[in-house]
């Protein structure tokens, strides 16, 4: 039997599902956080949609919203869309989504190995905090003329929120996989609830 690389309908139901989720978590807006800088809970829908989907999945619900922000709809955090964000200083950050969804997905899902809220944590902080700023970093500091190392340690202030949405997505997920397994899409399920 040829294997199939495409999206079946339930994985762009699910794909579309967590598009969603990250789009009106942008719409909470800004948060107020440590230093006057500004927390948005989208990177907390990237770190669930790599969690629950896998890195495949993950990858393609954040594509799907940058999509939709590069045709001008405004659903980034404070109603910003179109190709403008991605020539600013957070454009690293917002690409670094795709990435960052991709690595949460691959360390959460190893293997296929049944998901344990230890490896949902790592791959939040791994995926959804290094890799980001991994991309995000160099990016604000091309874009706005820094030092790499500046920029860098002006993103630190960031740190507190970033590891507050990680333990978030870590007990939603871990959650959602107790109550709704399904959710999770595994083609596998007998070898996903053994340990």
């Amino acid at each position: 039997m040829a294997r199939t690389t495409g999206f079946e309908g339930r994985d762009i139901a699910r794909i579309a599902v967590f598009a969603a989720i990250i789009i009106a978590l942008g719409i909470v807006g800004p948060i107020p956080g440590p230093v006057g800088v500004p927390i948005t809970a989208q990177t907390l829908g990237v770190m669930l949609a790599g969690a629950v989907l896998g890195w495949r999945r993950g990858a393609a619900a954040v594509l799907v919203v940058l999509v939709l922000v590069a045709v001008g709809l405004p659903v980034l955090s404070g109603g910003r869309g179109g190709l403008g964000v991605f020539a600013g200083p957070t454009a690293g950050y917002v690409l670094g989504w795709v990435l960052g969804a991709a690595v949460v997905g691959l360390i959460a899902h190893g293997g296929g190995r049944r998901l344990r809220w230890w490896r949902v944590a790592i791959a939040c902080v791994v995926g959804g905090i290094l890799a980001i700023y991994a991309v995000g970093v160099p990016v604000q500091a091309l874009v706005m003329g820094l030092p790499l190392g500046e920029a860098a340690l002006s993103s630190l202030v960031f740190l507190p929120g970033d590891l507050i949405k990680a333990a978030v997505a870590t007990v939603l997920v871990v959650a959602v996989h107790r109550a709704y397994p399904v959710a999770f899409g595994s083609s596998r399920p007998a070898a996903a609830a053994r340990g």
